[in-house]
Formats: C-alpha cells, structure tokens, sequence
C-alpha cells in the first residue's frame, strides 16, 4: 500500500468589501482614465473645437442684437443651437465642464511626473552595461595611457554632464585581475523639465484665463466727438452695454473720467480706412477733485492705460444733428448717434424722439398726441438714385456731402411708457396702432428745413462723429502674458534639449606598446576605450556625431596623447 502525499490547497482570500468593488475600485480607475496624457490631450483638442461656434456664430455676450437677429432669419436650426448654447459658448455649462475637467487631468497628469523628475535629478547615472557591443553606437579604441589617466581626461572633458567614475576588479578566464575604470554620464535632463514647464504654464494659462474672466470687465459707450460728452468710469450705468464677471458688481470699478474732443479718419481712395484715432482727455486720482486732465491719442490696437483699465477705440459712425421747432416757436435739439449700415460707404440709420415743450401742452393725453420723431437714414457722400433722384445712399465714407433721408412722425412716441426702446429705431407697433402717424418724408442738407401740417418745423442742422470706446479691465492680464512666453520657451527647451546617455569601459591592454621606443613615450602601457552611446532616436543627435565626440572626449586628434596605431570599430 503507498501512501500519496497532498498538499495542501492554498486558502481562498477573502472577498473584498463591498464598499471596495462598488465605490472605491470604480472611483480609482475613474481618476487613472482621467489623468492620463491621453485623456489631457483629448480634452485640450475638444475645448479648441468647443471653442469655433464661438469664432463662427454671433455670442449673445458680446452683440444682443445681432444675436437676436441671426435666431430670427435661420428659424427653427438658429431656436436649437440656442437651446444648446451655440451663441453663449464661453459661458455654457458644457463649455464650462470641458475647462474644468482639462484643468483636472492636467493637474492630476503632471503632478507625479514632477515627483518622478524630482527623483531622476537626485539619482545616480544608470550603471555602466556589461556588453556595451549591444548598444546602438558603440566604438572601441586603443590610447596610450593608464585607466585612471584615460578616465580624468574623460572626466575632465564631459563638462556639463552628470557623471560618476569608478573602478572595478576584473578576473580574466586565466585567472589574471585587471583594474577596470567604469564611466557614467547622462545629459539631457533639461528635456523633461522643459516638458514640465510647458506643462505647467498651460495649466497658468487656464487658471489666468479663468480669473480674469471672473474679476474682470468689459463695458461700451457710444461718445459724440464734440468735446462735451464724457464717460465717468463709476458704476456700470454708464454703459450702454456691460459685461462684468461673477464676482464683479460694479461698485468697486476703477475710477476716472475720458472725454473725446475730437475724432479724424483717413480713407483710402476706394472708401477703406486706412487709419483713424481720437483725441481724448482723461482725469484720474487728484484730477478729478481739481478738474485738471491730461490729454491722449486713441487708435485702433492703442488703447489708453489708465489705473489698470483700458481704453479702446473700437469703431465710430456719424451722429446728425437735428432741431425741432414747435408751433409757439419753442425750440429742441438732438445729436443723435446713427448706427453705419454699410461698412464701405458708412451709410448709418437711426432715430430721434422729442418730447413738447412744458406748458405747450397742460393735457397729458393731448401732449402725447403731439410728441415728434425721426426715423431715417444719413448719408456722409450723398448719391441720389431712383424715380426724381429721391432715393438717398452713400457713395464714399467720409463726409464730403453730407445728407438725410428721414420720416417725420408725430404722436406717442413712446417716452411715456417706461419701456426700453431701441435708440436706433421706432417702435413699430405705435405705428402699426395709429399712436404715431407719418406726416412727411423729405430729403434735407446741412441747413434745410421741412414743414408739417400744424406748423413745426424739423431742421437738419449738420453731424458730429461719434466714437465707440470700450473700457476693459483683465486683472491676470499680465499672467496670462507671463504663462504664454513659459509655454514658448518649455516648448522650445523639450524640442532642442537632446537626452543622451554615454558609458565608457577603459580595460588595460596586455604589454606595452609597441610604439612607445619610437615615440619616446616609454613604458607607458595601451588602454582599450569601450565607448558606447544611448539616445532615444537617431533624430536626438547621435548618428555620425557620435564619433566626433568620442574624438573629442578621449582627444584622438592629438597624437601626444594617443598611439599611431589607435583602432576603431563599429
């Protein structure tokens, strides 16, 4: 009978929590997917490609009307980008998530590459292979010169590489022992801390983007170059149209005051403007208590610098002047800013509203009934077209024969009524309901008159330019400026920065040289050099340099320091 011997079954380990399977498990590899550089880059080419509806279709931030008229010609495909944000990109919760998450992976990603380059700076340079024959390039020598001479000289020569020397005992297959000088350098490491740097200054960059988007502003205002309009840069009431960040609520902006004197364009001869700039002053600090101010030029892409805010001048149009006089020869008086419709001739359209006189009128209702209003169309170089040359458009964009084509209604127009009105347009519906009656058209020139029925006269007086400034204060400015040159300059370093690693083995040669009577160099002994090189490709500078630096390492070139007889192989 034979006995069998079993061993015995190794134990089941015990299930792991539920908690583990279920939360903990899913939640790490959650965390591994998102900061890997895969997943980091994905996002970054899906936040550039969130970001092109933005560049394409009109954003509701920057031009309501516009916005709003773009959804009313494209109907129903216009409703459905809306409803999925298209035209609030920038400020979308998918937008918003895509940042965010980029923002994450980055953070996660780079982190333990810091730690891991951290350690490669404190460490030894790898040890010398035991074959150096295997590697890529590999080149082998006989110099006249003990190992330790050999291996100063090497030393010496690899300036600016992290190197470690050392001497091991060989024992040959007869049993003879040789001291053996080992040599190891690396070079490179800017490489990787280049990457880094990159890296990281993307990671600035968004953070500098994100906290100028939350602790700045942005505000327009529309200003007749006559020099009596001013902007007071002291609540966002000021503004004809305003965008602050989150954390912004209008009463902690930067104080002071701008005030344009003058506007000059200058065209070229088929109409394009070539350059035009304001003449502005501007108080700040003491100036505003004492009323002094300081003069200054705008131009396009030259904006003013003033207590941390910027001044630009973004466009300008033409703002007719008008005079309306009632029947008990009272008199109003409007410069109207005209918004341009073509941006070649600077044919502009717009509207003026002038309430009677107090007193004119005791009955409210009859006052309302009496209310007066433009609606047309300026022409800086009149072109007359059509049936009777009646049909005004513009053929040149400076204002070399000024003109207008206007409407003159009369009834409510609607300043009574508390609701907000477009200042470039009547409200259609008073004149659809009969609340506000046409009771001429007419062409007029600088100086020209025209008649209703009850006797009040409507002049066109002449223009002024008017300009558009916009006010901008960015906090991380000047961060976002500092992360873009980082990420330049990592960028250059990883792409010029070549890693290399070099190992040299100097073994002692069996008996003196054969040269060394002739060369009057005497006893001195050959040592065999094993160099042999590393790279990560033969595009990081190895290849024929190789062996130029193997020369220029163990000096080859100079013939008192080598043997004639010097051998090389590949």
């Amino acid at each position: 009978m034979t006995d069998t011997l079993t061993r015995p079954a190794a134990p089941t380990p015990p299930p792991a929590p539920t908690w583990k399977r279920r939360l903990w498990w899913p939640a790490r590899n959650t965390w591994r997917s998102l900061t890997s550089m895969r997943t980091a880059l994905a996002l970054l080419f899906l936040l550039a490609l969130a970001a092109v509806p933005g560049a394409l279709l009109p954003q509701r931030s920057l031009n309501e009307q516009k916005t709003a008229s773009y959804i009313a010609d494209h109907g129903l495909p216009a409703r459905i980008m809306d409803r999925l944000g298209l035209f609030e990109v920038f400020s979308s919760i998918w937008f918003t998530a895509i940042y965010v998450l980029l923002f994450i992976s980055l953070v996660g990603c780079l982190t333990p590459r810091m730690i891991e380059h951290a350690k490669s700076l404190r460490a030894r340079p790898v040890a010398t292979p035991r074959n150096l024959t295997r590697l890529p390039r590999h080149e082998r020598h006989e110099v006249v010169g003990t190992p330790d001479e050999i291996g100063q000289r090497l030393m010496g020569n690899l300036r600016g590489w992290r190197k470690v020397s050392s001497t091991v005992t060989h024992t040959d297959a007869d049993g003879t022992t040789r001291e053996v000088v080992e040599i190891s350098a690396e070079k490179g490491y800017l490489r990787e801390f280049g990457n880094l740097v990159f890296h990281f200054a993307l990671l600035a960059l968004l953070v500098s983007i994100a906290a100028g988007k939350i602790y700045g502003y942005e505000g327009t205002r529309i200003l007749v170059a006559d020099g009596d309009q001013g902007l007071c840069n002291t609540s966002t009431a000021v503004y004809d149209s305003f965008r602050g960040g989150n954390l912004v609520d209008g009463t902690q902006l930067a104080p002071f005051c701008v005030q344009v004197d003058s506007f000059k364009a200058d065209y070229l001869p088929n109409g394009q403007a070539d350059q035009y700039s304001a003449k502005v002053r501007y108080q700040t600090g003491s100036d505003l208590d004492t009323g002094d101010s300081k003069p200054a030029t705008l131009k396009v892409n030259d904006p003013l610098r003033v207590v941390g805010d910027r001044v630009y001048l973004l466009g300008h149009g033409y703002a007719p002047t008008f005079t309306v006089t009632f029947p008990n020869g009272e008199k109003r008086t409007q410069t109207v800013p005209f918004t341009p419709n073509e941006a070649v001739t600077l044919l502009s359209s717009g509207a003026a509203r002038f309430d009677t006189p107090g007193g004119l009128y005791p009955n409210e209702d009859v006052r309302r009934k009496n209310q007066i209003a433009l609606e047309g169309l300026f022409a800086p170089t009149a072109l007359y077209s059509g049936s009777n040359n009646t049909l005004l458009s513009s053929s040149f964009p400076d204002a070399r024969d000024p003109a207008v084509a206007i409407r003159i209604y009369k009834g409510d127009t609607g300043l009574d009524t508390g609701r907000p009105q477009n200042v470039y347009s009547l409200d259609q519906n008073l004149i659809n309901q009969g609340r506000l009656i046409q009771k001429d058209q007419v062409n007029l020139t600088p100086g020209q008159t025209a008649t209703i029925d009850d006797g009040t006269r409507v002049s066109f007086d002449g223009y002024q330019p008017w300009v558009s400034l916009q006010v901008s204060h960015d906090p991380a400015q000047q961060y976002v400026l500092i992360s873009a040159i980082a990420m330049l300059l990592g960028l250059l370093v990883s792409l010029l920065i070549k890693r290399r690693r070099v190992w040299a083995r100097l073994t002692p040669s069996h008996g003196p040289s054969p040269t060394a009577a002739d060369e009057g160099t005497g006893d001195k002994r050959l040592t065999v050099v094993e160099m042999a090189g590393l790279a990560r490709t033969d595009q990081a500078g190895w290849g024929e340099g190789f062996g130029d630096l193997v020369k220029r390492l163990l000096e080859i070139d100079d013939p008192a320091r080598t043997g004639r007889r010097t051998t090389s192989e590949r």
